[in-house]
This record gives C-alpha cells, sequence and structure tokens, in this order.
C-alpha cells in the first residue's frame, strides 16, 4: 500500500515525505510552523527533518527562515507552489487511498475497523507524551530526545 500510496504523489510531483510535512503546514496559521514543532507533528529527527526541508526549499515548496521570537528558531513556511502542488496533490490522495483502502472493505468490515479505532486511538493517546523522557532545558522549553530537537 505505501509503495501504491507513494506512486500515486510522484505522479502529481511529490514524495509521501513531501506531502507528510506540507499537510500540517497548510493547516497551520498562515501556512507556518516552527521546524521544531513541525518535527514533533510527523516525528521526524532534526537531520531528517533538516535535509528534507533543504531539499523542499531548492524546489519552491517551503521557505526557512530565522524565528522572530528566538534567533535560534528556524520557522518553515509554505511557498504558494507549496500550496498549489498539495492542493494538486491531495484530490488524487485521498481517490487513491479510497480506491485502494476504503473501498473494498465491507460495511462490516467499516465497523469492525471503527470500533477498533475508537478503542485503540484514546488508548495510545493516553500513553504517547512525545515529552515524557525528555529534558527541559535551562529556559525552561523542552528539549526533544532522540535528536529530535530542532532550533
Amino acid at each position: 500500500m505505501d509503495a501504491a500510496i507513494a506512486a500515486g504523489l510522484a505522479r502529481d510531483g511529490l514524495s509521501l515525505a513531501d506531502y507528510d510535512l506540507l499537510v500540517p503546514l497548510s493547516a497551520a496559521p498562515d501556512g507556518r510552523m516552527r521546524a521544531k514543532d513541525l518535527a514533533a507533528e510527523v516525528c521526524w529527527e532534526k537531520s531528517r527533518l533538516s535535509k528534507h526541508l533543504a531539499r523542499m526549499d531548492a524546489r519552491g515548496l517551503v521557505g526557512r527562515k530565522p524565528s522572530p521570537e528566538d534567533a535560534r528558531g528556524v520557522l518553515v513556511e509554505l511557498t504558494d507552489a507549496g500550496r498549489a502542488a498539495l492542493e494538486r496533490a491531495a484530490p488524487n490522495h485521498v481517490e487513491l487511498v479510497r480506491t485502494l483502502f476504503i473501498d473494498p472493505m465491507t460495511e462490516e468490515q467499516a465497523r469492525a475497523l471503527r470500533e477498533l479505532a475508537d478503542r485503540v486511538v484514546p488508548a495510545a493517546e493516553d500513553v504517547t507524551d512525545i515529552t515524557a523522557d525528555c529534558d527541559e532545558s535551562e529556559s525552561g522549553e523542552t528539549e526533544y530526545c532522540d535528536d529530535a530537537e530542532l532550533s
């Protein structure tokens, strides 16, 4: 399924990783997020995010600039080209997911999946805390573990 999803996005000029980053940026106020918040949103490590953002920046999908609140921080901004790429790819992506995953399910299977999700998702949310095993910096901000901290 992942290969089919990746191939579908590639037809629209995006990688799955591009799409994973463009979606939360498009939902963020003014299409902007601090890099460390974006990393937490998509559960990526600092080095992976930094390298991928550099590639997306070179393609004009995002822009990066110092955060006005914190000179050490980086603000990631969805560009007009990035928004257009996402708007072009999203309907095809949704249709592909529907075709591959939703449509083949019977009503009984869909109901069972909803029931399972209703049990599993809240339990996962209760035990998942990205900062649970992290330390606070001297400034009192949470520092992300496992190389996930981003300035």
